[in-house]
């Protein structure tokens, strides 16, 4: 289904019913699933209403796939009993820890791209790929420090995660610029190195200098409009890998339904471009 998909939207609360009476074409949307990881009730009403017109995407926060251990049986039940009653266009996670001996914390916590993690999150990407019945997809993280220990640069590691697990790869683009910036590397040559064949969705969105240190540390806020920068990334990704579907995410600072519709626009119109210079 994901080839039918043109560029999307996350979705919030204080615009479905904007959403819901929008009938623009390829227009789809994302939530995170465990918002709606509940037996009833108007939130999960809510979804299926825009279900019912819409294709939806689900993007997890909480699978903890690089934890050193393996996924929330609890959590991996009820995310599998959403996908089931949802039946969304695509499923995703991140190449991320947020767990440790029960207890949840409010981030995307990085770790040293080892072959011993490598060998841990394939396991646990494939132990969450057969509880769900079906292929997710990994984005690549933010980083805001260096970590010692790395065996593996980053996209070579996402390339043989994805071969191990058989998995797909979320681009996040804005992670891309807000990396590299704070790492000190080519924004442009992470994005011409990352493995175009496993890519099932792009995410594009803003970001924002640290209040303290200013554009020394940029932050992935997820509270602006895309910057021209991060749209200049994207179309070099989309003019080297071709169409896939991509996604506006605004999480804070939301502004009328109108405006996102405009960012969506314009990444669909990136996307009808490659299609029409591909034909």
């Amino acid at each position: 289904m994901t080839h039918f998909l043109d560029a999307g939207l996350g979705l919030k609360p204080p615009h479905f019913d904007a959403a819901l009476d929008c009938s623009a074409a390829g227009l789809w949307f994302e939530v995170h699933p465990e918002n709606y990881m509940v037996d009833g009730g108007p939130r999960l009403s809510w979804l299926e209403a825009i279900r019912g017109k819409h294709p939806i995407s689900l993007h997890g926060v909480a699978l903890s796939l690089a934890a050193d251990a393996e996924p929330d049986a609890v959590h991996l039940r009820r995310l599998a009993e959403l996908v089931r009653r949802i039946e969304p266009a695509l499923v995703s996670e991140h190449l991320a820890w947020s767990t440790w001996r029960g207890a949840y914390h409010p981030d995307l916590l990085p770790f040293p791209r080892t072959t011993q993690a490598l060998t841990r999150i394939a396991d646990n990407v494939s132990r969450a790929q057969d509880a769900l019945q079906r292929r997710i997809a990994i984005e690549n993280p933010s980083h805001y420090l260096k970590l010692d220990g790395h065996e593996w640069a980053e996209t070579e590691f996402l390339q043989e995660l994805a071969s191990r697990a058989g998995c797909g790869l979320l681009l996040d683009v804005n992670n891309v610029y807000v990396s590299a910036s704070n790492m000190g590397y080519s924004a442009e040559d992470y994005i011409d190195a990352f493995p175009a064949e496993p890519v099932m969705e792009i995410h594009l969105a803003g970001h924002a200098p640290d209040p303290n240190l200013g554009k020394a540390l940029l932050v992935d806020s997820h509270d602006a409009p895309v910057s021209p920068e991060v749209w200049a990334l994207y179309e070099r990704l989309i003019q080297r890998i071709g169409t896939r579907p991509t996604l506006i995410e605004r999480d804070d600072n939301l502004p009328e339904f109108a405006a996102l519709l405009a960012e969506r626009e314009h990444a669909a119109t990136v996307l009808r471009g490659n299609l029409a210079e591909a034909a």
